[in-house]
């Protein structure tokens, strides 16, 4: 966790006595995420290849809550642990690295963590993933426990390697049989006061928690996943009716709207949610908000990219950011594009979320190169109000935890 700029609150201005604990709540499954980065191409069939770099890390919502903490938002993940050396090490890293609040979560005795290895190349990265669903809480039923073992290849709009967690528990109402376990209530089943929840929506499910967090005040955050069925149906997202932000890719949000342009797309979506924002990639992102018809796009930042593992999380992480704290569209977009370009340069997952360490040293480097557009330059001139007047030097170079290291 970077700690060079101890003390930036971005909601310091805005927080009140009665304001809730939690800024954002979210949950999930938490994986150990093993990285491999520097290979020239994919690995071939029969052969050895070697990586330039490895690094390991906690992954899969771990990436999330790890860039909302290092931007300084108070947050608390619900998730479940296992009970071997990956469980302790993602726990360890989780509460005591990054200061997340895991009040809500728990270890499973006797259940091992799902582990993602991930090879970054050619701009892209090929995952591997293995786990079996966790089982509930203590005190609940376990229900089945199933395997997963996948081997995807990410890009625009291509399926992800991280099993769904539990949705819609089953219709309750029927007494169950004599000597059978009743069926679990959903977990987690009374998410904290919170600002702010993010969610992962999926095709025909919905979690109760998202409902009970909007009533209580929380604004939704929501991605959404490959549509497995094909049907691409809005409809067909109950929880989306309870979203303040809805954030999905270019493939998906065209897929979504039936339309064939992000921006319009992006229009669509405002009509089902208060704040739809599209991303494009290498071309940037584009933003309506559905209450006022104002809309903002800003260009992605030009780096050369390391790993784009864990891209989307840091740019959702830097919208939800601007978002609480205030800002005006436009740059809420521009720190959430500014925010991932920061994390792609790094060992990707949560290793390469930035903190305002980062931040500080990208902007005060890209004030003195003299090739800079100034006009571009000024989309980030809000960064001067946030950052001090003096930041270590760039670039900055994380340490990268790997496990069987002790201090």
């Amino acid at each position: 966790m970077s700690t060079d700029t101890p003390g930036i609150d971005p909601l310091q201005a805005l927080r009140a006595p009665r304001d809730p604990a939690c800024d954002v709540f979210l949950t999930g499954p938490v994986f150990l995420d093993i990285i491999f980065t520097g290979l020239d191409s994919a690995p071939v069939r029969g052969t050895e290849s070697w990586a330039r770099g490895m690094g390991s890390s906690p992954g899969g919502v771990a990436n999330m809550a790890t860039a909302l903490a290092r931007l300084g938002l108070r947050t608390s993940l619900a998730a479940a642990f296992g009970d071997d050396h990956y469980g302790e090490y993602c726990w360890d890293a989780l509460e005591q690295g990054e200061g997340i609040d895991l009040s809500m979560s728990h270890t499973v005795p006797g259940w091992h963590s799902p582990v993602t290895v991930s090879m970054a190349y050619e701009g892209e990265r090929t995952m591997v993933s293995h786990g079996h669903e966790a089982p509930a809480p203590t005190g609940t039923s376990t229900g089945a426990v199933t395997s997963t073992g996948a081997v995807t290849s990410t890009g625009a709009g291509a399926p992800t390697g991280t099993p769904a967690p539990t949705g819609t528990p089953a219709p309750t109402g029927t007494p169950a049989p004599t000597g059978t376990p009743a069926p679990a209530p959903p977990f987690p089943r009374c998410p904290p006061r919170a600002r702010a929840a993010i969610a992962s929506l999926a095709p025909g499910r919905s979690e109760p928690w998202v409902a009970t967090a909007a009533r209580n005040g929380a604004l939704i955050f929501a991605d959404v996943g490959w549509d497995e069925t094909g049907r691409w149906d809005l409809d067909a997202l109950p929880d989306l009716a309870h979203c303040e932000a809805f954030l999905p890719n270019a493939e998906e949000a065209m897929r979504y709207t039936r339309t064939d342009c992000p921006r319009a797309a992006a229009h669509a979506l405002a009509e089902r949610v208060p704040l739809a924002v599209v991303t494009l990639g290498a071309e940037g992102a584009y933003a309506v908000d559905g209450r006022t018809g104002a809309a903002a796009a800003v260009p992605a930042i030009e780096v050369e990219a390391l790993d784009p593992t864990g891209a989307g999380d840091v740019f959702v992480a830097g919208f939800v950011t601007g978002t609480l704290a205030d800002w005006p569209l436009a740059d809420r977009l521009a720190f959430a594009g500014l925010t991932a370009a920061l994390s792609v340069q790094e060992f990707g997952g949560s290793l390469s979320a930035p903190g305002w360490a980062e931040v500080a040293a990208w902007w005060q480097l890209i004030r003195t190169c003299a090739s800079q557009d100034p006009a571009a330059l000024e989309r980030y001139a809000f960064l001067d109000d946030l950052l001090p007047t003096t930041a270590r030097a760039w670039p900055l170079r994380r340490a990268v935890p790997t496990i069987g290291f002790r201090q």
